[in-house]
């Protein structure tokens, strides 16, 4: 490991709730996917797939960020543990409706109850952020590695849901995905010492996270972004399927998490000069422009090649988004900020899967990539429109303390003799 990573892991309790985080997140890269591998192999209807697919990231999105704002009030421990055995029950619910042939509202009403399921992601960053508070030079190494653990995720768990639910059964991609959230989401609610505290209660005033104006703007991208990633999952699925290789469309979304995996890594380990907003912008840009190709890629080995050019903006763009989402939001509805983002990720996944899916099956599925270039083209509109927003907002007293102790850790560097 790198010496900047092996430093945010000499706090004690970091490595294990980092563990326990990476092992509850795998739904995220599991749970929708195999949604739409198991509907595709009981039905052969992906209309319905990318609209349970859907459904799954709206209910999401709705109960993503109130889940947030009570942990923020109450902590982590007291609110994760019951929404997750929830979540858990929908899941049960919605595997035994496809076993037994139940009608299709059914699935629908399951799905939804899926969506409860906590964000591990937005927990342990909040984990981070109370850690090295006022650390800026640790925290943007940290949240890097938060983007690899997200990336090592959708590696492997593409792999396993879509293998499982080929070559095993159609519900098994879904059912391991349960099991790894129970493990993870129990694991690291028994970690109280790195459990963040709750703020008093005179800190949670004001409403909503959401009221902050850049924010607005994150969340607002975020959701053409996520339509973005939602499509090229749905129609990569199609388009290994027209070319009688189903399997492979998990080594090839892993291709495109895999670069995305490997720019953070060495995102992490620089220290980035200048404006956030404009590097954020960058990010988004360069998404947008590296969705082109997949519309020139006529088999599974040159659509991997573009995926993987395309994934590198992707893990850059998220360490960015989360320093954006510490100066815009104040610290005692820091876990609900980053919700937020995951929110419009979400509400993305949803539009774009039902989108992408209505297009595969009316017009195939090379023509389903024209649904991430347009998306990607939204999110640069929408960034460019709220740049202002983001670059000139009044930063919160704990934004300013980070800049100002990031130039501390830089003096102190410049003093330090070289070994």
């Amino acid at each position: 490991m790198a010496s900047p990573y092996r430093a945010i892991f000499e706090s004690p309790g970091t490595r294990a709730f980092s563990v326990a985080g990476f092992l509850g997140r795998m739904p995220l890269s599991m749970m929708g996917i195999g949604i739409v591998t198991m509907i595709s192999q009981v039905t052969g209807r992906y209309g319905l797939a990318g609209a349970l697919a859907a459904a799954l990231a709206i209910s999401a999105a709705v109960l993503g960020p109130l889940v947030s704002r009570y942990v923020d009030r109450y902590g982590q421990r007291r609110v994760l543990r019951p929404v997750t055995l929830v979540s858990l029950a929908g899941g049960a619910g919605l595997l035994l409706s496809v076993s037994f042939g139940l009608p299709d509202w059914t699935l629908f009403v399951f799905t939804a109850v899926i969506g409860c399921v906590p964000s591990l992601g937005a927990m342990t960053r909040a984990r981070w952020a109370a850690i090295y508070e006022g650390r800026s030079g640790m925290l943007h190494t940290a949240y890097a590695w938060e983007s690899i653990v997200d990336e090592v995720c959708f590696i492997f768990g593409p792999i396993i849901s879509i293998g499982l639910s080929t070559v095993w059964f159609p519900e098994a991609g879904p059912l391991i995905a349960g099991i790894f959230l129970a493990i993870g989401v129990f694991w690291l609610t028994g970690q109280t010492a790195t459990e963040p505290k709750p703020r008093p209660q005179e800190e949670h005033t004001g409403g909503s996270a959401l009221r902050s104006p850049g924010l607005q703007v994150l969340a607002l991208t975020f959701i053409a972004m996520g339509a973005v990633f939602g499509a090229v999952d749905v129609v990569t699925v199609a388009f290994a399927e027209e070319r009688g290789a189903k399997a492979a469309a998990s080594l090839v979304l892993a291709v495109y998490a895999l670069g995305s995996c490997l720019a953070g890594a060495v995102f992490g380990m620089l220290r980035p000069k200048g404006e956030a907003s404009r590097r954020w912008l960058v990010g988004v840009a360069a998404m947008a422009v590296s969705m082109i190709p997949l519309l020139l890629a006529g088999n599974l080995p040159l659509l991997a090649v573009a995926l993987f050019v395309a994934g590198m903006s992707i893990a850059p763009t998220m360490v960015t988004t989360m320093a954006l989402v510490e100066v815009h939001v104040p610290r005692a509805k820091l876990t609900e900020g980053m919700t937020w983002t995951g929110t419009g990720l979400a509400i993305g996944v949803a539009l774009g899967s039902s989108a992408a899916g209505w297009v595969v099956d009316s017009s195939g599925a090379a023509a389903g990539y024209v649904v991430p270039v347009v998306s990607g083209a939204a999110a640069v509109v929408i960034g460019l429109l709220g740049y202002r927003r983001l670059s000139r907002s009044a930063p919160t007293r704990e934004g300013q303390r980070e800049r100002d102790a990031e130039e501390r850790e830089q003096e102190d560097g410049q003093q330090q003799p070289v070994a």
